[in-house]
């Protein structure tokens, strides 16, 4: 089964990053936009995982989870990845919590790799892809709108993290659903 781990989002941060969509959709630009219920704040993606390996894979969370205590996130920023006038993912960032996620995401590479994962190339980035560029298709009038917003500050509720999340994901034509595996509780 296809697995990641992650945080989830509140509906009020979910709400806010539709909005965030709604104005990039008036580009009509060829991007896929991540449904907004779908979008999450991935620590670690792991790709496929059998049944059997299953429960060393949620020892492994619980225990890179062990003595971290629950924390707050808010977004902030628009950006693009590989660079905004080259756009390929349209992202939001995290500033509240972001220490709390790298560091998370680092022990979680520690007790995944002990496990046979790959460590990440890139060091952690925390952010929320809200869409993926498709084609070249509008691509000035998107540029324009990622340079515009590019460092502007968002106003949004932070939401508590008290648990992380393994996830399945389940691919299919009308795109992927989620199900929660495991649920790896925070200190409070």
């Amino acid at each position: 089964m296809r697995t990641f781990i992650a945080i989830p989002l509140s509906n009020e941060i979910k709400q806010e990053l539709s909005k965030i969509q709604s104005e990039f959709k008036q580009t009509n630009a060829d991007v896929k936009w991540v449904e907004p219920e779908n979008i999450h704040l991935t620590l670690k993606f792991l790709g496929e995982v059998t049944e059997e390996f299953l429960p060393k894979v949620k020892d492994a969370l619980t225990k890179a989870i062990s003595g971290f205590k629950s924390f707050e996130i808010s977004i902030s920023g628009i950006g693009a990845f590989p660079k905004l006038d080259y756009p390929r993912a349209i992202w939001v960032g995290i500033e509240k919590g972001k220490d709390e996620t790298k560091s998370i995401a680092e022990k979680l590479e520690d007790e995944l790799e002990k496990l046979g994962f790959a460590r990440e190339e890139r060091e952690f980035s925390a952010h929320l892809t809200i869409g993926r560029v498709k084609s070249s298709k509008n691509k000035e009038a998107l540029k324009k709108i990622l340079l515009t917003t590019a460092g502007q500050q968002l106003t949004t509720d932070s939401q508590k993290v008290s648990s992380i999340t393994l996830y399945q994901s389940k691919l299919s034509p009308h795109g992927p659903t989620y199900a929660t595996l495991h649920e790896a509780k925070l200190l409070s």
